[in-house]
């Protein structure tokens, strides 16, 4: 198959001519290094002003010796960094974990087991007698976490202030209300009911007309998608069509919700019994991995409005500058670059080092389609490595299948320290196994000093429907109440979020199987058993990451709904105690 790689051209833009060379995709930009400091700094406080989309006035310096984070007493930050790591898989598909995360601010051992394998179809294999009230009680009973028994008071940050006839309870705590009435009106005895461990009844927090509203249409969906697991679509579509009623994509963060889980279902219905719908296959959307492909308008709200895209990038980044620390020729290797912000904070973060200044920056990124938007990408960024004055060459590695990479195409030299960038990238091959693991060994050949691994922190990839829903709820629930706090002035870019990619992940997490299922979120515990077939291994992050994180984290009025764990070596960040994202650092043994 052909490679893709690009032939030899030149381009010109914004008055920078940039040499784009024969075998790679390359511009190559030379300049001197400046000890310029464009607006970091080497001490003292941090200062974060208006955003430049291809820029950052956030700095990069040692951590203090005592950090707090919250959710997490730094007094036993070594014992988590010492929790026991899984070992010996065999594979995604070797692996069976609980689609319920573990609770969120807990130390709890990990939740997976190992089960059989379907070689035809490479699906997991569950257990058969997963669907039904029992089974979804024991996955809602684990997220019933942090509120004591002992206390009748709901945290701060789970209420909404609204008008009384308004709901006034946070997205997730509606979820788990509308389960507890589910599993109180499913006849389960009154023992299993006790796995709930969950003090407060309904009638003490749902305690306006819209928290009941709410709770009710939750409850509805959760009925329906249990009709839909036992093939009794009819019984299914009736509380649909309440749901309809009920929810849109204009109302609350869990009438959004509702919507397009509504939708998801009628789509599942429709693809089981071959009818067409209007709301489900009749309804057009796009491919769910091109709908993961934000414009560049919403990337840079989220990164602007979202606690969470900052920590993740420059806490990464503080991490990854640590491991080439004693290099001056640097060669990032990126998995997609999209539109470069987390480049540019690297760049400033390189340019200000006094100690071992920078020679050259070489950045190569992997892509199979979207040349042209890599390519203007590549423009940005040489600009502003100009503006730096930093010596600086962009390079392409363009494949039409990941299948076709290899070693040669990234041009490695013996005397630049090469690392690895992989933020929300690889769980697009989930449903590839053969692609991802080719991925995997050719990152091995690289050899990299390090590889930082950004990734979405679910359960979403479990072959049983019922599984993939409720872990789903859970996830998009929480997600959907945290941009509805954090992007409450930016409502345009919260619905084009919502309408396009969370839409989109949720029809194909709930509705296709097999091949068609191309949303795959899977856990860390998955990752870590993964990654270690292939002799990665684990490294901390250090407490200028952990600092970089909290010192963000402050920096946003809602950022004291965040929270943080640490999953052995990994920084685990979440909303209102749900797990989000992650974040680690990986080294070949």
């Amino acid at each position: 198959m052909p490679n893709g790689v690009f032939p030899s051209e030149q381009f010109t833009s914004d008055g920078v001519s940039y040499e784009y060379n024969s075998s790679n995709s390359t511009w190559d930009l030379g300049g001197e290094n400046s000890t310029n400091q464009n607006g970091l700094f080497g001490g003292g406080e941090w200062a974060l002003s208006d955003f430049d989309p291809f820029g950052s006035s956030i700095g990069f310096y040692q951590a203090q010796d005592s950090i707090t984070l919250p959710g997490l007493d730094m007094s036993e930050y070594q014992t988590h960094q010492q929790l026991k790591q899984l070992t010996d898989f065999g594979s995604f598909d070797d692996l069976y974990l609980d689609v319920v995360s573990p609770p969120f601010q807990s130390s709890d051992g990990e939740y997976s087991k190992r089960v059989s394998v379907d070689s035809e179809n490479s699906e997991l294999n569950a257990p058969k007698n997963s669907s039904g009230s029992l089974e979804i009680l024991k996955r809602y009973g684990s997220r019933f976490r942090r509120f004591n028994s002992e206390k009748v008071n709901v945290p701060s940050s789970e209420i909404q202030y609204t008008d009384s006839s308004g709901p006034t309870l946070a997205a997730e705590l509606i979820i788990q209300l509308a389960a507890e009435k589910f599993i109180q009106s499913s006849s389960i005895c009154s023992d299993e009911l006790s796995m709930l461990n969950y003090p407060y009844p309904s009638s003490i927090l749902a305690n306006s007309a819209g928290d009941s509203k709410e709770v009710h249409l939750v409850q509805n969906l959760l009925l329906s998608a249990k009709n839909v697991g036992e093939k009794q679509y009819e019984r299914a579509i009736k509380l649909l069509r309440e749901c309809d009623r009920m929810s849109s994509t204009r109302g609350s963060p869990v009438q959004r919700l509702v919507f397009y889980f509504t939708e998801a279902l009628y789509e599942k219905i429709d693809r089981e019994t071959g009818t067409v719908t209007p709301k489900g296959l009749g309804k057009k959307t796009e491919d769910p991995l091109e709908a993961l492909k934000f414009q560049d308008s919403t990337l840079i709200a989220f990164h602007c409005e979202l606690p969470l895209a900052q920590i993740t990038k420059f806490a990464g980044i503080q991490a990854l500058v640590e491991h080439v620390a004693e290099a001056r020729k640097v060669h990032i290797i990126d998995l997609e670059i999209r539109n470069g912000i987390h480049c540019t904070i690297l760049m400033q973060a390189l340019s200000t080092r006094f100690e071992n200044p920078i020679e050259h920056l070489r950045m190569t990124v992997v892509g199979t389609k979207s040349k042209e938007k890599i390519e203007e990408t590549g423009r940005r960024l040489t600009s502003f490595a100009q503006s730096l004055n930093m010596p600086f060459s962009f390079n392409i590695v363009m494949a039409e299948d990941i299948l076709d990479l290899n070693k040669d195409l990234f041009r490695l030299d013996d005397d630049e320290a090469v690392t690895i960038y992989a933020a929300y990238t690889l769980k697009a091959m989930i449903g590839c196994p053969d692609r991802l693991e080719h991925m995997m060994r050719v990152i091995r050949t690289i050899n990299p000093r390090v590889m930082i691994f950004t990734e979405i922190e679910a359960n979403c990839n479990s072959p049983i429907f019922v599984d993939r829903f409720v872990e789903a709820l859970f996830y998009y629930g929480a997600f959907f109440d945290f941009i509805a706090n954090c992007m409450k002035d930016d409502e345009k870019n919260r619905r084009d979020a919502e309408s396009t990619y969370f839409s989109s992940a949720i029809r194909n997490i709930v509705a296709a199987e097999g091949e068609e299922r191309k949303i795959r979120h899977v856990s860390m515990s998955v990752w870590r058993a993964f990654f270690a077939r292939f002799g990665l291994v684990e490294v901390d992050l250090s407490m200028s990451s952990m600092y970089q994180a909290n010192l963000i984290l402050k920096k946003f009025s809602c950022g004291n709904a965040c929270t943080f764990d640490m999953d052995g070596k990994c920084l685990t960040i979440g909303w209102k105690g749900t797990p989000l994202s992650s974040l680690s650092a990986w080294k070949f043994q």
